[in-house]
């Protein structure tokens, strides 16, 4: 199938996108195209920045594990790329992101087992194995970390299936296969 979507610029947009579009601008210096094409709606573009930017026990370091997990299990290469980045801006090494993209961090057991909660729910349509989710909970989350963890995830979906459908180009540094 032919791609429908072109990465449309600020003067496609609605006022309210385009409101955003100099927001992020001004934040980032561009205007990611995944973010772009979120702003054929109306209403999806704000939507989804507020969710994104909303409290969460995760750290920085963690969200970043959660999106690179959940991205390699959807191979979504858009989303590797920019969460590699943002992963590395948050002190990971490129040999701890790749270790991490396959669903496990063996240099951090608080990490690894974050890792391996992701891995399950997004390979398992939100199921996770009892000894994945007791582990996890053992190196100290709470239950409430585990809905977060979840809402993250949901987060990465909604992100690497408008990259699958729309395939904007990637505006992020490329980054290996795993």
């Amino acid at each position: 199938m032919e791609n429908i979507f072109n990465v449309p610029d600020r003067n496609e947009v609605s006022a309210a996108n385009q409101t955003i579009f100099d927001t992020l601008k001004k934040s980032l210096g561009f205007v990611p195209n995944l973010y772009a094409n979120f702003a054929y709606s109306d209403d999806a573009l704000s939507a989804f920045l507020a969710a994104q930017g909303a409290k969460s026990s995760l750290t920085g370091k963690e969200k970043e594990i959660v999106n690179l997990v959940v991205s390699q299990v959807n191979t979504c290469v858009y989303c590797l790329s920019a969460h590699s980045k943002f992963a590395k801006m948050n002190g990971f090494s490129d040999e701890q992101i790749m270790e991490i993209r396959s669903g496990s961090a063996s240099f951090d057991p608080k990490y690894d087992a974050l890792a391996k909660l992701a891995k399950s729910i997004a390979e398992n349509k939100g199921q996770a194995a009892p000894a994945i989710v007791e582990n996890f909970l053992n190196q100290g989350y709470s239950k409430g970390s585990i809905i977060d963890v979840v809402m993250l995830a949901g987060l990465r979906i909604i992100t690497n299936y408008v990259y699958a459908l729309t395939s904007p180009p990637v505006d992020f540094p490329a980054v290996p296969a795993l």
